[in-house]
């Protein structure tokens, strides 16, 4: 079995780029009139809703490669901050039908993402651990 920090690092790059990758697959097809809505209802510009694209798509391509991994990761740590205070701000103290708490999958993907801000990319990455943002 291998037993490595740049294992755990590797695992915790791919599950949380794979699954906000998927989030963004669908805006592709969906589209973002829905988040350009929730953000003019906020009084912010619509235009501002294809920044989802960046946050969804070209910030989880970085993580699973590892390039500019830490910038990588602080963009998805914005992304999941807009999106709960846009869409979840409501439940951010409630639980659950299951005991949870309500936010756990945001949850998960936010500390996930600041987890991966804080220790980089590690050995098994493209930018290997001598590079600059990894």
């Amino acid at each position: 079995m291998i037993r490595s920090d740049d294992t755990g690092k590797l695992v915790l790059r791919l599950a949380l780029g794979i699954l906000i990758l998927l989030h963004g697959i669908a805006k592709i097809t969906g589209g973002v009139g829905g988040i350009a809505g929730m953000l003019t209802s906020h009084g912010l510009p619509a235009a501002l809703a294809y920044l989802v694209y960046i946050g969804e798509i070209v910030a989880p391509v970085l993580l699973i490669v590892g390039i500019y991994t830490r910038p990588a990761a602080w963009i998805t740590v914005i992304n999941m901050l807009v999106a709960i205070w846009l869409v979840h701000l409501k439940d951010i103290g409630s639980l659950g039908k299951t005991g949870g708490w309500a936010l756990e999958l945001q949850g998960m993907f936010l500390f996930a993402a600041l987890a991966v801000a804080f220790l980089g990319a590690g050995r098994f990455s493209v930018g290997g651990t001598s590079g600059k943002y990894n």
